[in-house]
């Protein structure tokens, strides 16, 4: 089997169109809407969106940065679920964060197409993973975009099941989680 390489421009040009994307997806969502959560255990549209844009900055970003120029570096620890919670996410302003994110993720892409010439074969020794490659990195935040993709469209769903009352939503077909 030939050996596979990763194909950084796919991935980048993703994760940019999810920037474009995400602020016509949840932008014009009222208040009420972007804070509810159907259950406390869930996070709501907003605590998501506040969530891509700290793990942009503060994970992603920063990580692979250290592991692709200084790989013995620790990274910084990060806590999602406790940051939601101790940071308020949720009592945000939906435009503030969602601007904040597409920002963050243009800095995102201008600064991962001016890497040059990055080894995506670096790794840094996880005290729980193991080793982690850059270009696992860069794989992994592209799909990090998609799993909280999924999530917010599970909301959405979830808006117009609240929304809709003794009216069912069966003829739009079920929710499929798995496609």
């Amino acid at each position: 089997m030939a050996e596979q390489t990763i194909n950084v421009g796919a991935l980048i040009e993703r994760m940019e169109s999810f920037g474009a994307a995400l602020p016509a997806i949840v932008g014009r969502l009222s208040t009420a809407d972007a804070r509810w959560k159907p259950t406390p255990k869930y996070w709501s549209i907003l605590e998501i969106v506040n969530h891509l844009a700290d793990e942009e900055v503060e994970d992603f970003r920063t990580r692979l940065d250290l592991t692709l120029h200084h790989p013995q570096t620790p990274w910084p620890p990060i806590d999602p679920p406790k940051a939601a919670v101790d940071r308020r996410y949720n009592e945000r302003e939906l435009a503030e964060s969602v601007s904040r994110f597409a920002n963050e993720r243009k800095e995102s892409v201008r600064w991962l197409r001016m890497l040059f010439p990055p080894d995506w074969t670096t790794t840094y020794a996880h005290p729980k993973l193991g080793a982690i490659s850059a270009g696992e990195l860069l794989a992994s935040w592209a799909a990090h975009d998609a799993l909280h993709l999924r999530q917010i469209s599970r909301r959405l769903y979830d808006l117009v099941a609240r929304d809709s009352g003794a009216f069912s939503s069966r003829y739009a077909g079920e929710w499929n989680p798995n496609g």
